[in-house]
């Protein structure tokens, strides 16, 4: 929304915030069926290479910029190097059981302008499709708004990742547009897809997430009643947000 000057100009709402936002803690984020965790090479390589195994054919490295990795020694190179750094900052998804089985980041945290990105999202086939899949990305979502309080969370993927786009789509981003040639990576062109989430929309995306990832929501053989979809459309229709 914008309003206007004294020329009158239009000009971008005022901003109340104090800035710089707070910079991500490394702490565990800990939920019904998963908890996120600072990503640790000597801790976690081991069983996390043995959850991408499953994955034999290596379709789940294609849009990576790195991998698949072949041996054990060459993925634990890999966390030690990029895996220990505050930006991206690395997080390993542990099942109910505490099995490491994905991993997540945030990268391009911008405490001053309050905007921070969720990326290197690889999840393993033990991971894939499950509630804990979406309480993860629930859990680091709710972690930037809430509790570092900043203004903008971003997606953002190879335009042609349709996995990628659908998921965007189903954790309640906003499609913002495709930025052409953005990047090339593995040899190929990447024009990249934008997606995010701005703190105004998050109190309905709550509520949304909060009713799917409900026990309530599942049937004793763990089927989901309502559709997450269903869900935050729902809470959209009851919350809505001004374009």
């Amino acid at each position: 929304m914008s309003q206007t000057n004294a020329h009158g100009q239009p000009v971008g709402a005022p901003v109340t915030q104090s800035f710089p936002r707070p910079w991500p803690p490394r702490a565990a984020m800990t939920g019904r069926t998963c908890t996120v965790v600072p990503a640790d090479p000597k801790a976690h390589a081991g069983a996390l290479f043995r959850a991408y195994a499953a994955d034999a054919g290596g379709r789940g490295w294609t849009y990576m910029p790195y991998g698949p990795f072949r041996t054990l020694p060459e993925f634990q190179g890999w966390m030690r190097t990029i895996c220990a750094g505050d930006d991206p900052m690395f997080s390993v998804i542990l099942d109910a059981t505490g099995a490491p089985v994905g991993l997540a980041a945030y990268l391009r945290i911008k405490p001053d302008a309050g905007v921070i990105e969720v990326g290197h999202i690889h999840f393993s086939p033990r991971l894939q499709g499950t509630v804990a899949a979406t309480e993860a990305m629930y859990l680091m979502m709710r972690q930037v708004f809430e509790e570092l309080g900043y203004r903008r969370y971003e997606w953002k993927c190879d335009a042609l990742n349709a996995g990628s786009r659908r998921a965007a789509e189903r954790l309640g981003f906003r499609f913002e547009g495709v930025f052409r040639q953005a990047t090339h990576y593995k040899g190929r062109n990447r024009d990249t897809a934008w997606y995010a989430v701005i703190d105004g929309e998050w109190p309905v995306l709550r509520a949304g997430f909060e009713a799917w990832l409900a026990a309530g929501n599942f049937d004793g053989a763990g089927r989901q009643r309502n559709r997450l979809h269903t869900r935050l459309r729902g809470a959209r229709a009851a919350h809505p947000i001004e374009e």
